[in-house]
């Protein structure tokens, strides 16, 4: 799933594009840094933090849908904080690294529908998502979200470094 960077000097039909362009690329980068790590690799950690490769891939994937789906669309979600377990990020033990590449495929999916029928000043519905605070336009959801896949793609880049000497976005 190797997608290009998104040069700045590339035209793009729309801001909604450039945002769309950029999770994915980051989504790419992220399963990048995860292909060709032994189940042990990805379920261990190596940084005193304790945080496991594989757990940082499921918490992308309830952060996407906690913010668009659940947040900015204002559908209920089941168990939204599902990543999580007594403070941690978390995995179960069944969920493997491709299941979790393709519910990251199908959030990524539903995420594209929901950025392309939408206006990027529009605002999210109220809701549990907000915690009583006035719901965010959907140009500051993406703003988000991007910054977010970015950060742990760059975390997962000093983990795969830690494991076998691998850096860098294309790597």
């Amino acid at each position: 799933m190797s997608v290009p960077f998104p040069e700045p000097t590339a035209p793009r039909a729309s801001r909604a594009e450039v945002f769309l362009g950029y999770l994915e690329y980051f989504r790419s980068v992220v399963i990048g840094k995860l292909d060709g790590l032994t189940d042990d690799e990805l379920r261990t950690s190596r940084l005193p933090s304790g945080w496991a490769p594989l757990e940082v891939l499921r918490h992308l994937i309830h952060v996407e849908r906690r913010w668009l789906v659940w947040g900015f669309e204002g559908e209920p979600v089941p168990d939204p904080w599902a990543d999580h377990r007594e403070g941690r990020w978390h995995v179960p033990r069944e969920e493997s690294l491709d299941d979790l590449v393709a519910a990251l495929e199908r959030q990524a999916a539903r995420s594209r529908q929901i950025v392309e029928s939408h206006e990027l000043t529009d605002v999210g519905q109220p809701g549990e998502r907000w915690r009583g605070a006035p719901p965010a336009t959907l140009e500051r959801v993406l703003f988000h979200l991007v910054q977010e896949y970015a950060r742990h793609a760059g975390h997962l880049d000093v983990v795969r470094e830690l494991i076998d000497g691998r850096t860098g976005e294309e790597a």
